[in-house]
């Protein structure tokens, strides 16, 4: 774990309201180090940031309590703050961004070497995901981690959580970013999980201060993050609103490469992805799709999908007519035992039958 004795100077500095990641590295350019830039004269900030934020640097209880707790937090073996300034332990693809400033703080619960030991990709999509987006999601991280790969994501519910315990599944580390303080588990419901994820080597990471709650504001920032940290971004599926439809905006705006897994064009949970596809996104039917656009080894073999889970059956029939054949295949099950299953389905007015021995969602 690093040892930065100007950690208290930097968790003060980046408290200041005013100093952004932009400031602080105009900062750190002209003054070298946090502390200098405390100790500094309102005259020599002159010309460098405005008087407003040159004023803030004096009102220094906010940093100061933030700086207390991060050293308590600290005692803790796990947990870990790095600054741009700890070479060697900060994540170099971050350092690396061709856009946006690097966030010059990360807290860290978890192992460091979950950043650099493998390669990285993201995998994001939609909280309210299908049963079928869910079961891709896993199998593309499951996949990856096969085949290599360790897995960021943001811990969300759906598509995040999908992918995370893939990637642990797969034999691999995944990193969860979060848009909360990194001693602030959200959503509640993948506490567990979260746990999970530091037991099987990954990391949690947040550059946002400890005790931080929930935001819509601070969830753009931590998918800057998740993005940045990546080679590349597989969206696994994603309404045309989703969030996940930001993260791969980062992607492509830092050169990393973005992914999107397509779907029927009658489901509005496609609509991202397809979307993303249209502005050049690479399709990415399986993970050959992106380990080849990558350069990265291709996995030994091909991963089949799990038996789906009771009550997702209805995840792999699509908005238009779908045969048995692909239902079986989607699913692991054979045709002879989806009969009663599906004729519950259309019962309950989810499916209909259509011609051929189809069927579609509706």
């Amino acid at each position: 774990m690093p040892r930065n004795f100007q950690l208290r100077d930097w968790i003060v500095l980046s408290m200041t309201d005013g100093v952004g990641p932009v400031m602080m590295r105009k900062l750190l350019a002209k003054f070298e180090s946090p502390g200098a830039v405390l100790r500094a004269q309102p005259s020599a900030l002159a010309g460098i940031i405005p008087a407003t934020v040159a004023a803030n640097l004096q009102n220094r209880e906010r940093g100061e309590k933030a700086a207390a707790a991060a050293e308590k937090w600290l005692k803790h073996p796990q947990n870990a703050i790095i600054t741009i300034a700890d070479k060697g332990y900060y994540p170099e693809a971050l350092l690396n961004l061709n856009t946006k400033d690097p966030p010059p703080i990360l807290y860290v619960r978890g192992d460091l070497r979950a950043f650099s030991e493998r390669p990285l990709v993201a995998i994001v999509g939609s909280r309210s995901a299908s049963p079928a987006g869910v079961n891709n999601a896993e199998i593309f991280a499951r996949a990856l981690a096969e085949a290599g790969v360790n897995i960021v994501s943001g811990l969300a519910q759906g598509i995040d959580a999908a992918a995370h315990r893939g990637a642990m599944a797969g034999g691999g580390k995944t990193i969860a970013v979060f848009g909360t303080g990194a001693d602030v588990v959200y959503p509640k419901a993948n506490r567990s999980l979260a746990m999970q994820i530091v037991e099987h080597g990954g990391a949690i990471v947040s550059d946002l201060p400890l005790g931080t709650p929930p935001d819509k504001h601070h969830f753009p920032r931590r998918n800057r993050i998740i993005s940045g940290l990546a080679k590349g971004c597989l969206v696994a599926e994603a309404a045309k609103k989703s969030g996940a439809l930001i993260t791969a905006e980062y992607a492509a705006e830092q050169g990393r490469e973005v992914f999107a897994v397509p779907g029927s064009i009658n489901s509005p949970m496609h609509k991202g992805c397809h979307f993303l596809i249209k502005q050049g996104a690479k399709l990415a039917e399986d993970v050959n799709d992106i380990l080849d656009e990558l350069n990265l080894a291709r996995r030994a073999r091909d991963s089949l999908p799990p038996p789906p889970a009771e009550g997702e059956l209805l995840g792999f029939i699509d908005f238009e007519p779908t045969s048995l054949d692909d239902i079986a295949a989607r699913s692991g099950l054979a045709a002879d035992a989806l009969l009663s299953d599906l004729l519950q389905l259309e019962m309950e007015g989810k499916i209909i039958a259509a011609a051929g021995g189809a069927y579609q969602r509706i």
